[in-house]
């Protein structure tokens, strides 16, 4: 219990470097991530990364930190959907 608290008082944070880098903080889960693709749960929605050549650096969730570097093109928040399921996942 005590951990999920830690992870919900981290401040959610932003930052990216020359389209090139992007440093999260108050990250609780990573959904999935692929060259093209990251989904990540934040404490402010769920946060989708899209570009290409994209490579998870770090990924502490002890910390609630996400660092990735490749050509960021998009990025995309949405409410939380990490609690549909399977199956909501596979026919989004």
């Amino acid at each position: 219990m005590e951990n999920a608290d830690v992870k919900k008082s981290v401040p959610h944070q932003l930052i990216i470097q020359d389209r090139q880098q992007v440093e999260l903080t108050g990250v609780s889960d990573v959904d999935s991530f692929d060259e093209t693709v990251i989904v990540a749960y934040t404490s402010k929605g769920e946060l989708t990364i899209r570009g290409s050549s994209l490579h998870v650096r770090r990924l502490d969730l002890e910390c609630g930190v996400l660092s990735v570097e490749g050509k960021v093109d998009t990025l995309q928040y949405s409410e939380n959907r990490k609690d549909i399921g399977l199956f909501g996942r596979l026919f989004r």
